[in-house]
């Protein structure tokens, strides 16, 4: 993914949350993150596995692999964690790794959400993440457009539409039926988001999530990407 990125060579990389809970190798992701993006948010699934959000609210396989993580996470990426807010502001970019009418739990995944999402939204572009589907929804206070963005999806910016709501994917855990790691590159200058998908070894993951004995249905969705 970050060699997929470095060949656009973007001017600032930001990731909206859930860096650990799912994955085999938490600490290596958080290292990563820290080094590599400028701008990061927590997540639900990063707040279960500090602690600060009850396991109960999660299902079986998540809240099982987010208390391995907890004892696989150590000071460094913990403290990392620790500094991590749900929300940030980028300019005309609203970044929220659930939404804007909640920063940590509200999946935007309906016609309905959308609209509202964007109407509690105080800049015209928002970013989400929390749902692991690529989408892109644009508003023009009438009616709302748009829905799933498969990769090569490439739509405008605003103020054309004036308001808009994407959501880049997941890099892991993708539940759009694509398996590959997704990302989404903005073009702000040009008024441009491009939807990009990445191949990368499933299997050797797929081998590290059964080596440490977190649930097997974590290890499958991934050949799936649901």
């Amino acid at each position: 993914m970050l060699r997929s990125i470095d060949s656009d060579a973007p001017d600032a990389i930001w990731c909206l949350g859930d860096l650990v809970g799912y994955g085999p190798q938490p600490n290596r992701c958080c290292e990563l993150v820290s080094q590599r993006a400028d701008v990061c948010l927590i997540g639900n699934h990063d707040l279960g596995v500090l602690g600060r959000i009850d396991l109960e609210n999660f299902a079986p396989d998540a809240a099982a692999s987010a208390r391995w993580t907890m004892d696989a996470l150590e000071d460094g990426p913990r403290s990392y964690l620790e500094s991590l807010e749900p929300s940030s502001v980028q300019g005309e970019v609203g970044l929220y790794h659930a939404s804007p009418r909640d920063p940590v739990w509200e999946y935007v995944l309906t016609p309905q959400v959308a609209t509202a999402s964007i109407l509690a939204a105080d800049q015209p572009l928002v970013l989400v993440g929390h749902s692991h589907v690529a989408l892109q929804f644009s508003f023009d206070g009438d009616a709302l457009n748009g829905g799933l963005a498969p990769a090569g999806t490439t739509v405008p910016l605003p103020p054309a539409p004036p308001h808009a709501l994407l959501n880049p994917g997941s890099v892991g855990q993708p539940r759009d039926g694509d398996p590959r790691a997704a990302y989404l590159l903005l073009d702000l200058d040009a008024g441009q988001a491009s939807f990009r998908r990445v191949e990368y070894p499933i299997e050797r993951t797929q081998a590290e999530i059964r080596e440490h004995g977190l649930p097997e249905a974590l290890a499958q969705r991934l050949a799936d990407g649901v």
